[in-house]
């Protein structure tokens, strides 16, 4: 009786500390993707040529998302062991080490598509149409980097703190503030031109500005208990710069691949069948939405692993570990049976031909079984064992799974055996179902664990 007592209070107490942050999160990620999606629907309302150009170029970007991710789960990941000890002065050190580099990336996409707009825009396609509304939205799209990743940066300081409430806000502001002005600028209501993908980009853009602009408002008024200033982002200690970059290499590495990969498919899909963009494009939004059941998972788990760490009480850690698991494959049959039902009727909002609508619906009917391996290896991986403080593993993994096995098969059933984009698309995504195993095994050993405080 004693022990069913204990175990309850137990389970208690975990979803006392998990749920506030997973609730937080996924609402965060399903808004912050909903403008996405609502750019890909009003896009794709307006020209499937349109939605074509514009998804090439958010392939570009991706990749400086992915690595911006990496920089600010590291950030998550050594911070978070600091506040689990209650020592404020090397996150604001961390945090600059984190800002600086962030930037740097920034800068390098920034200065890359400004001189090779149309090169870069002809990996994707040679469609000469495509090309042009991609590299309209290209033009104006290119500055909104800066101050995408001066805000995630900044978001993953707070939530390395449990600060999370301020990133659902600023995700709410930011799509209404996008769907509002898409509505205006792409259509040309109100008395404003028609700009169709310049609008669509405008919207982006000051959606963007206003976030950071917000965010910097609530940090300065409120400071999450960090009490930080700009000049803080300009020191860095070469002791804990050596930390981070020594836990955000191995991340830079595996979201940077894994960005690679997301822009190959692309690629490939677009060397196949022209159609194939536009209906990747709109099967990988509303994807990407129902996804954030498993993004949200990972990263309350990163910070709740992270936090534990820091305490030193290794043993509830692992015991959390156990729980997060159960919770992360209930996660992914729900997000896998929510795609299935949604595909149909977010489909015929889209101003798509037939053929395009069909493939984007066999699209969704494989990611829809994906989702499940997806959502248990991506939080077990990223949540658990990189929040534990051991990023190479996954690292080593991906590199092993995606470019060993995923691209070389893509690449033969595509252009040797001339198969289906939807086998293709299998074939892309398999690693999302194999990476179970080698997850599944290392978590319960339970030998991720690692300290990356200097304390």
């Amino acid at each position: 009786m004693y022990r069913k007592l204990m175990k309850k209070t137990q389970i208690s107490a975990f979803l006392k500390r998990f749920l506030p942050l997973y609730v937080s999160l996924v609402l965060q990620h399903i808004v912050t993707l909903a403008v996405n999606l609502a750019d890909n629907m009003m896009l794709g309302a307006y020209s499937e040529i349109s939605l074509s150009g514009v998804a090439a170029v958010n392939q570009i970007q991706f990749v400086l998302q992915q690595l911006t991710v990496a920089i600010g789960e590291a950030l998550v990941v050594i911070c978070s062991q600091y506040w689990g000890k209650g020592l404020v002065k090397p996150m604001k050190k961390i945090a600059a080490s984190a800002m600086q580099t962030a930037l740097l990336f920034a800068i390098v996409l920034f200065v890359g598509v400004s001189i090779f707009p149309q090169q870069i825009m002809m990996i994707f396609t040679k469609d000469k149409a495509i090309i042009a509304e991609g590299m309209a939205y290209l033009n104006i799209i290119r500055f909104t980097y800066f101050f995408f990743v001066m805000t995630q940066v900044l978001l993953a300081l707070l939530r390395s703190m449990a600060v999370v409430r301020i990133a659902l806000y600023l995700s709410v502001i930011t799509f209404f503030v996008n769907c509002g002005i898409n509505y205006v600028l792409i259509y040309g209501h109100l008395g404003f031109p028609r700009m169709g993908t310049a609008g669509a980009a405008i919207g982006t853009l000051s959606a963007r500005v206003l976030e950071l602009a917000v965010l910097i408002g609530y940090i300065c008024r409120k400071n999450g208990g960090l009490k930080i200033r700009v000049r803080d982002f300009t020191i860095t200690e070469p002791a804990l710069r050596k930390d981070y970059f020594r836990t955000a290499m191995p991340l830079m590495a595996a979201q940077g691949l894994w960005g690679l990969n997301t822009m190959l498919q692309t690629v490939i899909l677009g060397h196949i069948d022209k159609i194939a963009i536009a209906a990747n494009s709109v099967a990988s939004n509303i994807y990407l939405v129902v996804k954030s059941g498993a993004m949200g998972a990972s990263g309350a788990a990163s910070v709740m692993i992270g936090n534990g760490v820091g305490t030193g009480d290794y043993e509830a850690v692992k015991r959390d570990a156990v729980k997060l698991q159960i919770f992360f494959v209930c996660i992914g049959v729900v997000c896998g049976i929510i795609l299935y039902v949604i595909r149909l009727p977010i489909l015929s909002v889209y101003n798509l031909s037939e053929k395009t609508r069909e493939m984007a619906n066999s699209f969704l009917v494989v990611l829809s079984f994906i989702m499940v391996g997806m959502s248990y290896q991506m939080a077990a991986g990223g949540g658990i064992i990189r929040g534990g403080g051991n990023a190479t593993f996954v690292v080593k993994m991906d590199l092993v799974c995606i470019w060993m096995i995923v691209i070389p098969l893509s690449l033969f059933m595509a252009f040797v055996v001339q198969a289906p984009p939807v086998i293709v698309v299998v074939c892309l995504n398999a690693d999302q179902i194999f990476k179970c195993i080698p997850i599944f095994i290392k978590v319960n050993k339970g030998t991720w664990i690692k300290k990356l405080t200097n304390v």
